[in-house]
Parts: C-alpha cells; structure tokens; sequence
C-alpha cells in the first residue's frame, strides 16, 4: 500500500550467510525476487532507492551501509535474511556473514546489538524490518527463552526457525512470498502479508509446521509476553590511541600494505591493481573509503576463488594492515587473529611465517590498546593463538599473561 506525500524511501536488502560447511540457509536466493519489485513497494512510498548487499564479508562495510541508510530521512525499509549464532564468550547474539565460523564469530559476523543501536537513531514508526533467519542451536534456544527486537519504534516482521534436519540448507520462503505477492500486483496491509508468507513458509519448513518463531510488531508469538530486545549497545570505533611500550620483542608489524597475489583478482570496471588507489585514501585520511575498497576486492575474491584462498586472505592482510594505518588496534588485531586462524584452518603449520608473522602483528596490535576492557576482551583468543604458536622470539606467551596479572588491580568497568 503506498502512502502518498511521503519522502523516497529507502530499501535495504541484506542477505548473509557463510560461504563454507557453517551455511544453515541460502540466504542470497532471497534476493533476486525481492531485487524484481518496484522499489516504492518494498518501502510504501511514491519513490525509493534500493541498497543491496549480498553475502558480504565485513561487519564494518555492513555497518557503513546501515548507517548510510539508516541517516535518510524518508521511511527505510530493511529485509534481513540469514542465520543467526551466540558469541557464548560475550553472550551477543551475531548475523554470520560470508566468512563467519563459529571459532571467528566475532570477528568476521555482524552483532544484532549493532543493528538495535542504528536503528534507534530513527523516527518511532519510520522503520519496518522484515526478517527470515535461521537459528543455531544456541541462539534458538535464547531466542526461545528471550524473544528477538529491535527497541521501540520499528516495526518488526519476520520468522525465525530453527536449523533444519540432518544438515539441510534452509530456502528464505518467507520473504520470498512477500515477493511472490508484490510481484503479482496485490497490495495487502503488512499484517495480512506477514500471516499469509509464515504459512507458506511453515508448508515448507523442514523443521515441521509451527517450529518457527514469528514476530509481529515487535512480538514474538513463541516468546514470554513482554520480551525486551537484545541487550543494545553502541558499536564502538576505536579512537586514536597512543604507543604503549612493547611487553617482549618480536617482528616489526610496521610495513607496507601486504604484496599482492602472483594473478590478482579481477572485477569489471576495477582498476587492474587496487593497491595504489587504497593505500593512497588511507594515506589521505579516508579511512572509511580504503577499507570499503579492500572490503569489495575481497568479496570478489571470495567469488572467484573461494573464502580460504590466498586471494581472500590477501584482502584479509590488507584489512588488517588498513586498520592498523586507521590506528584502529582492536580492530587490526582482530582481523591479524582471523588471518592466523584461517591459515591455520588450510593446514598451515606453527612454525609457517605467514602464520607467525599474522600472530606476532596481533600482538602488537594488542599492545597499543589502552582501554584495559579491550584488552581483557581480545586476550584470550590471542593466548589461545600464542598457546599454538609461541612465534620466534622466546616469552610472547609470558608477556602477554604479565600484562593481564598487571590490569587485575585495576577494576573493570561495571563491576
């Protein structure tokens, strides 16, 4: 149903799921169908723009996006199709995305909380978020127990099942009934949409009729009756810190952005060596800019050669060389653990320098952080790394334990 007199509106359309065994939905299959409704349909108003993202790799270029769009001022619109997994460490519940296992979830997947946190900047009643996702066990089982939001103010529609039997990839059916519908001309009230696409998709789950849990206008069915939202928080962006000394002595992390590929990745339309444009917007200050750059190269990448290649993980350096020219050392470090970890997930041994020099550029990355509850955060997937790989230089291990027994006198924040 359009509304007249109203701004554009604007259509996010994000479908995410991992490019790997982890997969629970094909999530992307969504996309086209909903990609072939006219725009001011997908949002209710005369006029609209669409933003598409499929399967992207990055948490921060998603988060870009839904800024960008969460910023407009007319009606936004977001259909959401993906899976959904529980950081058990942090207890947050995550969006998985291309490059998204279990063991680097919060590296490489989306927080719920970060979607909860844009979207309240908005207007009460200017956001309508229709979502199809399937739950890990973990996260249905929370789910279940505690209901799924997105605060007061948005408009919430959508199914979540959980993970179907015997290893089945789940089909996104009940967005792509909304489609269906929208592409044959009727415009029935979202209410109306939402009972009829549920009862399509409960035709078709493999999980049985009735396993999903749906939500309308912020009220699961399934859930306890006044559920409150995820926990929100504001995605935080780490400022400029300054040097902290370094705990032991290991390879200089300093150094250019990581040499390409021998045959590197090719897009049409892309300049056939991204690495002087990047590297010059890094060095400008266009930070943002630079990692959205690397960040599409090493979708392409993904695309062309799959998410453990070297091609991929060459963009992964670069991300992680680009945070660390952003002074962003959180972020760096987290993306030189994902490398490490994803060598090591190609059989790379210990002892491997990529390996090493991937660990020893976390280190120090971990270092410069000054926030102690960042630290504390980042430890102990850093001491799980440096357990397997000590690196070359004696007492890494040990020095990153010091510093930890060092931040016990100090009081976390909250406690």
């Amino acid at each position: 149903m359009l509304i007249k007199g109203q701004e554009p509106g604007t259509a996010l359309l994000l479908a995410a799921a991992p490019a790997n065994k982890g997969r629970l939905i094909d999530a992307a299959s969504a996309l086209p169908g909903l990609a072939a409704v006219a725009p001011g349909v997908l949002t209710g108003t005369e006029a609209a723009s669409i933003v598409e993202l499929a399967d992207p790799v990055d948490p921060q270029t998603v988060l870009t996006r839904l800024r960008a769009v969460a910023a407009a001022p007319g009606p936004l619109s977001v259909y959401l199709a993906g899976q959904l997994h529980v950081d058990t460490r942090r207890n947050q519940v995550h969006l998985a995305l291309a490059r998204t296992t279990q063991a680097s979830l919060r590296y490489t997947a989306f927080p719920w909380d970060w979607l909860v946190h844009e979207l309240q900047v908005r207007g009460p009643g200017t956001t309508t978020v229709i979502v199809d996702l399937v739950a890990d066990p973990a996260a249905w089982q929370r789910l279940r127990q505690e209901g799924v939001g997105l605060g007061p103010g948005v408009r919430l529609y959508g199914r979540v099942a959980p993970p179907a039997p015997r290893r089945a990839i789940a089909s996104p059916d009940y967005v792509k009934a909304y489609a269906q519908v929208w592409r044959g001309g009727a415009r029935p009230p979202l209410a109306e949409l939402h009972a009829y696409a549920a009862n399509q998709a409960a035709q078709a789950d493999r999980a049985g009729p009735g396993a999903a849990l749906l939500l309308s206008a912020d009220i699961p069915s399934a859930a306890p009756p006044a559920p409150r939202p995820l926990p929100s928080a504001a995605p935080s962006t780490p400022r400029p810190l300054p040097s902290v000394p370094s705990a032991g002595t290991r390879a200089n992390p300093a150094r250019p952005l990581p040499s390409p590929p021998t045959v590197p990745p090719t897009a049409g339309g892309l300049p056939a060596d991204p690495h002087p444009a990047i590297l010059a917007a890094a060095r400008a200050g266009r930070h943002g800019e630079a990692a959205s750059m690397a960040a599409v190269w090493e979708s392409e990448a993904m695309r062309a050669h799959g998410p453990s290649s070297p091609q991929a993980l060459h963009w992964l350096e670069v991300r992680a060389d680009l945070a660390r020219l952003a002074r962003e050392p959180a972020r760096s470090c987290e993306l030189w653990m994902a490398c490490a970890q994803a060598l090591l997930a190609r059989r790379r041994t210990t002892d491997d320098a990529d390996v090493q020099a991937a660990v020893d550029r976390a280190h120090h990355q971990w270092e410069q952080l000054g926030d102690p509850e960042r630290v504390r955060a980042l430890a102990p997937d850093l001491i799980a790394l440096r357990t397997r790989v000590p690196g070359r230089q004696a007492g890494a291990l040990e020095a990153v334990q010091r510093r930890l027994e060092q931040l016990q006198a100090v009081p976390a924040a909250g406690r």
